[in-house]
């Protein structure tokens, strides 16, 4: 099994409970899920207050099969941490148990993307074979635009976006919830300016020429919002290039995997409602996740 990667890194400060967690750990890793979460459950009666270990008692309840006490524990885990780094939220609605959220919590992504940050670039590109950068940069080649004077790369993670578009570009901004994805990308020595920032809470003044969101959305969720903002940033004639993960219909998904995919459908509603024409939109492969292509839609709009 493999644990989100927030909930297996962090201690309960109990060293017997730290100990039963990781005996558990290991019987999840020999996929005897029951026994593991009987484990784990013996951990958090010794410390019951472990936000994470909670979390970690929901995932191996679920692969136990166990899906009122998977919810149980998640509720009890968002209880504990109602900020939700660990995304208890989207796994009780991927369970039918709440709401789908039309966003993740941010302390999730910005938790998510600190930890990952150290690995982020080998683990995508090495592994899972990350093409969104380049695709991005073809279909902005394909509008004719050589040069934009001022581009701001929205979650710019560890800068493979700002390398492609360096050479497009007079002025690039990079922003990002991580602060850590932010320490990467300024090793790269491509933007001229990094800045921490939360999407959903941009407010950038007009007269950009292009923004672009590599693999962003998907961590996004419903996409009204920011393409109002986006088309509010553009300078007349401005580009807006991004993709998303597709979606299997024409509207927006919560998946497994707890990341958002968008139907073209849905796309093109939500670029029409914020102004914004566009200007290509192709389907492609994005990435692989345990061992399956991941499709994804390379969108570029104008105002």
């Amino acid at each position: 099994m493999a644990f989100t990667t927030l909930s297996s890194g962090l201690s309960s400060g109990d060293f017997l409970a730290d100990r039963r967690a990781d005996y558990a750990k290991m019987l999840a890793e020999g996929s005897d899920w029951t026994a593991a979460a009987e484990l784990m459950t013996g951990a958090l009666e010794i410390a019951p207050n472990w936000a994470a270990g909670w979390f970690r008692l929901g995932e191996l309840r679920e692969k136990a099969d166990d899906t009122a006490g998977a919810e149980q524990a998640w509720r009890e885990a968002l209880r504990l941490e109602p900020a939700d780094c660990f995304g208890a939220t989207l796994k009780l609605a991927l369970l039918g148990a709440a709401p789908i959220p039309e966003t993740p919590p941010a302390d999730f992504v910005e938790a998510l993307f600190d930890d990952y940050a150290d690995r982020f670039d080998h683990a995508l590109v090495d592994k899972l074979g990350y093409r969104v950068p380049e695709l991005l940069e073809a279909a902005l080649h394909a509008t004719g635009r050589t040069h934009f004077d001022k581009t701001v790369d929205l979650g710019c993670g560890t800068g493979l976006m700002g390398e492609r578009l360096r050479p497009l570009c007079g002025d690039l901004e990079g922003i990002d919830l991580s602060a850590e994805m932010l320490r990467k990308a300024d090793a790269r020595c491509v933007y001229d300016r990094l800045i921490k920032g939360d999407i959903a809470e941009l407010d950038i003044a007009a007269g950009i020429d292009l923004v672009t969101a590599a693999d962003v959305f998907m961590y996004v969720g419903t996409l009204e919002a920011v393409f109002a903002k986006v088309a509010a940033m553009l300078h007349p004639g401005g580009l807006f290039a991004f993709s998303v993960e597709a979606s299997d219909g024409d509207d927006l998904v919560l998946r497994e995997s707890r990341r958002y995919a968008h139907g073209r459908a849905y796309v093109e509603r939500e670029l029409a409602q914020a102004g914004l024409a566009l200007v290509s939109l192709t389907e492609d492969t994005i990435r692989r996740d345990r061992g399956e292509e991941i499709m994804g839609l390379v969108v570029v709009a104008g105002r």
